[in-house]
């Protein structure tokens, strides 16, 4: 696959001397952005616990689909298999980060967090509350789902 987009975190939108500005409950402001960079610029700027929340989701995502592709949009990093065809995503609360998994009602079982969508499920996760082993098989089974084109 070729990408349209580069893979590289250029530009300082959002982001001041002294690194990323946090919006409204904490959520990194990073520049939208396409591949590795941007997202590991996106976890790197997560408040408190929700940085080290944030690696250990993008090295489950990363392990169990090999050669998934990254971007940052609308302040979320987004996780997809083809180019603008993501299966999930996650944003900063105050209190908890919240994952979406685009087509999560077809998972098994589905997240618990229902959607105004009948296909989305959320995920909201607090500090201490990660079921890691949980998480792979979602991300597994979402991986292989069509995508959302977003």
């Amino acid at each position: 696959m070729t990408s349209r987009k580069t893979p590289s975190a250029e530009g300082t939108k959002g982001q001041g001397a002294a690194g990323p500005v946090l919006l409204s409950g904490g959520n990194p402001q990073i520049a939208k952005g396409y591949g590795d960079g941007p997202v590991q610029a996106y976890i790197a700027a997560m408040p408190e616990w929700k940085s080290d929340l944030g690696r250990r989701m993008d090295d489950i995502i990363t392990r169990v689909v090999p050669g998934v592709r990254k971007a940052v949009k609308w302040n979320s990093p987004f996780y997809g298999m083809e180019d603008d065809l993501w299966f999930l995503s996650f944003h900063c609360f105050t209190k908890y980060v919240k994952v979406t998994f685009f087509r999560g009602a077809a998972l098994e079982p589905p997240p618990p967090g229902k959607s105004k969508y009948p296909e989305v499920r959320y995920l909201d996760i607090r500090e201490g509350e990660f079921d890691e082993a949980q998480f792979a098989r979602w991300v597994k089974q979402a991986s292989r789902l069509p995508g959302e084109k977003l």
